[in-house]
């Protein structure tokens, strides 16, 4: 079976990539817009690598001949230039099911985003019917929602592709540490000053809950949906709830509530000063983020999870202060 995994180098892809070659069950074509260099693990290496912007460049030849589809390529920052992000994520995503239509592919998995979620004001774990209209005004939700829509309208006018939808909670592994590191917490946010035995308290901001979901467990859940007659939209999480109680747990350390929209002010304020990498609207959305059940996935793929919320978010907060990565170029340390 072969099988093209779009955006391959990233924490999603590399995980992806694993899993689909654990059994050598599949071959790969792994498509990024820059391919790993100099020497490659064993798992990276038994993919085909190909180099292709999904924003503008020809993806139809890399697709010709595939059974399935995967596509993963995702854009968070800039979060200054969201006409950046919206090329990759919005138009990007058009293009690739353009391409998929036009060399013939009969599946396609797009990963989505609990951000795509509406906004919740319960703790009810709620299905894949729930609207997906976004979670904030944060340009992430913006553009999830509008991926959301766009699968809608493609199913509507292509019912020959099998099409299936993944919404992951956030999803974490210490291999994507580095990445994560750069992401969220900018260039000020150094290795060091996250390791936790130098943090004694920490800020959380009142209400905050969330799920988490290791990489590992959404690749293994990617490359069922890829090679299985699975259809639709099927939540993804792992077990447990992260609270204050968990966080500080996590830290090792004593946590402080602080109310959200003092938080929110605040970090609105540094990211217009270019102290911080995300708005305040991001925090907007995770305050409003649904709580999901996957019992469609445990039903219908067959998945469980390997690993909980906590040990996912454990991955990352012991990687950021060992600057963990790997050899992929979004993951390098």
């Amino acid at each position: 079976m072969k099988v093209v995994v779009i955006g391959a180098s990233g924490n999603l892809g590399s995980a992806t990539i694993r899993a689909l070659t654990a059994d050598g069950a599949a071959t790969v074509i792994a498509v990024a817009r820059r391919a790993p260099s100099g020497p490659r693990t064993n798992t990276h290496a038994s993919a085909e690598w190909r180099e292709a912007d999904v924003s503008t460049g020809n993806l139809e030849p890399v697709l010709e001949g595939a059974d399935a589809v995967v596509h993963l390529a995702w854009k968070f920052q800039p979060t200054h230039r969201p006409e950046e992000t919206w090329a990759t994520n919005a138009v990007g995503t058009r293009k690739v099911l353009e391409a998929v239509t036009r060399a013939g592919v009969p599946a396609l998995v797009c990963v989505s985003s609990v951000a795509a979620y509406s906004p919740v004001d319960h703790d009810d774990h709620l299905d894949e019917t729930w609207e997906t209209d976004g979670a904030s005004s944060a340009a992430y939700c913006r553009e999830k929602a509008y991926v959301e829509r766009a699968l809608d309208a493609f199913s509507g006018y292509h019912p020959e592709v099998r099409l299936v939808r993944v919404r992951p909670a956030f999803v974490f592994q210490r291999s994507a540490a580095s990445e994560q590191r750069r992401i969220f917490g900018g260039a000020l946010a150094r290795p060091e000053l996250l390791d936790r035995r130098r943090i004694p308290v920490v800020p959380v901001p009142a209400g905050l809950r969330f799920q988490a979901v290791h990489a590992g467990d959404v690749g293994r859940a990617l490359a069922t949906a890829a090679t299985t007659e699975v259809t639709g939209a099927f939540n993804l999480a792992g077990e447990g709830v992260i609270t204050r109680e968990e966080i500080g747990e996590l830290m090792g350390a004593r946590t402080v509530e602080v109310p959200s929209n003092l938080m929110r002010q605040g970090l609105e304020t540094a990211w217009h000063a270019r102290l911080a990498p995300v708005p305040g609207s991001l925090l907007d959305a995770v305050m409003q983020l649904p709580l999901m059940s996957t019992a469609r996935a445990e039903r219908e793929l067959d998945w469980r999870p390997r690993h909980s919320a906590m040990e996912a978010l454990e991955a990352v907060i012991s990687g950021i202060p060992a600057k963990a990565g790997s050899e992929l170029p979004p993951l390098h340390p």
